[in-house]
């Protein structure tokens, strides 16, 4: 039985010749994502920004009245500032309410505080229907960010080390940009749209990181292997080699993910579309720095074979002759 192949074994895609245009655009992408989360902010959830959360879905109706919810929801006595916005479907809708400094701690008050607003929104609507109510403290919301900064950075920086260790500073410092590059698009994405930022998306960025890693290590390791094997070889074109060398490897992993997370993201509850929605661009994101991020930095950085690879002694010598047929 003939085995599918998706990429044929005399790929020869010259990946290194846009190098300079990608990582340019790459940069001005990098850029713009953090500008955005600047001035737009993260829409951080009840477990970054602490507060109360009431979702609720307006039956039999085809859009939430969110004008008239903002209104009734504003004049409530013990709500400051409410956040509603739709969520998922047209007729559901978020309220998020931040608490009070006075109130930190207070579990009656934040129990009134849902109470009131549920009250009210039953009373001037009646076919709404309350689908949850969640409740964090400011204190804890903080903790989490905290925790969660100091997560993603730990991962990054202990990734750096990993290929800093099992192949030279150079790769470390290419895996540790191309890292930070999928990282920033993620966020930026989220600043962009808006979609709710919470601890869930932080275990989705973890998830990229490890799915970026492990392309980068493939790709590292090839070129480290071609490297020893080709050592009057120009690195760019020596970089291409070992990038269409794995290319089918890559393009496999990446359908067979999307496959299952593609589903998800259509026909998924709206409660896991962000989660599916930051993997599923941090696969896109993570191939593309695997080859344009990680690799070209090589070449900035002056890696040769030389640099890293040890003498080759007589022995090695003359087994490498007998391969090549000399």
């Amino acid at each position: 039985m003939k085995l599918l192949k998706l990429v044929p074994d005399d790929t020869n895609i010259a990946f290194l010749k846009w190098r300079i245009p990608f990582f340019v655009v790459s940069l001005v992408l990098i850029a713009a994502s953090w500008a955005m989360v600047a001035v737009n902010g993260l829409n951080y959830g009840v477990d970054f920004a602490g507060g109360q959360e009431i979702r609720a879905t307006f039956v039999g109706e085809e859009e939430a009245p969110v004008a008239e919810i903002r209104d009734t929801v504003g004049s409530l006595e013990d709500v400051e500032n409410p956040v509603i916005q739709r969520f998922g479907a047209p007729n559901q809708i978020s309220i998020r309410v931040k608490l009070p400094p006075e109130a930190e701690g207070d579990k009656e008050f934040a129990d009134r505080v849902s109470q009131e607003i549920t009250t009210a929104l039953e009373q001037d609507h009646p076919n709404v229907r309350i689908d949850g109510v969640d409740s964090v403290s400011g204190k804890v919301s903080g903790e989490f960010r905290d925790d969660a900064v100091w997560a993603l950075i730990a991962a990054m920086l202990a990734v750096a080390l990993y290929i800093w260790i099992r192949f030279e500073w150079q790769f470390g410092v290419g895996g540790l940009f191309a890292l930070f590059h999928d990282v920033s698009l993620t966020l930026g994405m989220f600043a962009l749209f808006q979609l709710e930022f919470s601890l869930q998306i932080i275990a989705a960025i973890l998830a990229i990181i490890g799915y970026s890693l492990n392309d980068t290590i493939v790709v590292y390791d090839r070129i480290r292997e071609n490297l020893k094997k080709y050592r009057k070889m120009p690195l760019p074109e020596l970089l291409d080699l070992s990038v269409n060398e794995t290319l089918a490897r890559t393009v496999m992993t990446s359908l067979t993910l999307l496959v299952a997370l593609v589903p998800l993201l259509l026909f998924g509850p709206e409660s896991l579309f962000g989660l599916v929605a930051a993997i599923t661009l941090g696969i896109f994101v993570g191939t593309y720095s695997s080859i344009y991020m990680a690799a070209p930095l090589l070449v900035w950085m002056g890696v040769t074979s030389n640099s890293f690879v040890p003498e080759e002694s007589e022995e090695d010598r003359q087994a490498r002759l007998a391969r090549e047929g000399r």
